[in-house]
């Protein structure tokens, strides 16, 4: 019988790919506005240069195994207490300013000053655009006392916690909250899904999991034995990892719950 549900946060109930474009194009108009460059030209250059220099850092191996991207990387202050942390939080003022830096001079921009100031508006944009999904709080309203809920997030606590200040609204409907940072494992890991069921007191076949990532959040759900429903808001493609259930809306996880009670009843 299922008695709890497993969110994952990001680009589940929080649309995070959309919080990143907003600022993305917010910061990018202010260097278009300066200099004569083409917005969505200059936030590819600044995307792929900040992809290049995240994993040329010596915590690259680290943030692959909490789940940190390097979009994360361009607004997070990681002041986290791990040593890990610590170094990323020295590494990233400078991450920034050289992602914003060389996206420029892609574009025959070379101007150190201007890609501080655009280094420092960026973290602004994001933290003033967060996006929930329009079905989140609705489907959370009808959950909510009739399964405990957890959310189970890859990421830095620092950051993450940030992610959830600024959209408080979420974080009274969870029982618990795991962060991988804290724990010291991310999804795909098995570790961190039995951790969560500990803290709940359930077995693994009492659970969903519930995440829009094939390799961290269903791969990790099939590792751990626990039935995993990936939700597919913007037609992906499938890969080699197969998940129990694959719904579109949110919504759609009533219908699932509904069939697993049939099934346990018969």
């Amino acid at each position: 019988m299922i008695e709890a549900i497993f969110f994952d946060l990001d680009d589940t109930l929080l649309w995070d790919q959309k919080s990143v474009k907003e600022a993305f194009v917010a910061t990018c108009v202010v260097a278009a506005e300066k200099y004569d460059l083409h917005p969505e030209k200059l936030e590819e250059s600044v995307r792929e240069e900040a992809r290049k220099l995240y994993s040329s850092y010596e915590t690259y191996p680290f943030t692959q195994m909490i789940g940190i991207n390097p979009f994360e990387g361009l607004w997070g202050n990681f002041l986290d207490d791990h040593d890990q942390f610590r170094k990323m939080k020295e590494i990233v003022p400078e991450y920034r300013k050289e992602a914003w830096k060389r996206g420029l001079q892609v574009h025959g921009v070379d101007d150190d000053d201007f890609a501080t100031i655009l280094a420092e508006r960026f973290p602004e944009e994001r933290r003033r655009k967060p996006f929930v999904y329009e079905d989140s709080y609705n489907i959370l309203d009808q959950l909510k006392g009739k399964y405990k809920l957890l959310l189970l997030t890859n990421g830095s606590p620092d950051l993450q916690n940030t992610k959830l200040e600024i959209t408080p609204e979420l974080v009274p409907y969870f029982d618990q909250i795991v962060i991988s940072g804290a724990f010291g494992r991310g999804k795909p890991d098995p570790m961190i899904f039995e951790h969560a069921l500990s803290l709940l007191n359930l077995e693994k076949n009492q659970v969903l999991m519930v995440g829009d990532n094939l390799m961290t959040d269903i791969l990790g759900a099939k590792r751990a034995g626990i039935k995993s429903v990936w939700i597919n808001r913007h037609e992906k493609e499938r890969n080699e990892v197969v998940p129990d259930y694959e719904i579109s809306r949110l919504e759609e996880l009533f219908t699932i719950l509904d069939s697993l009670k049939v099934k346990e009843t018969r």
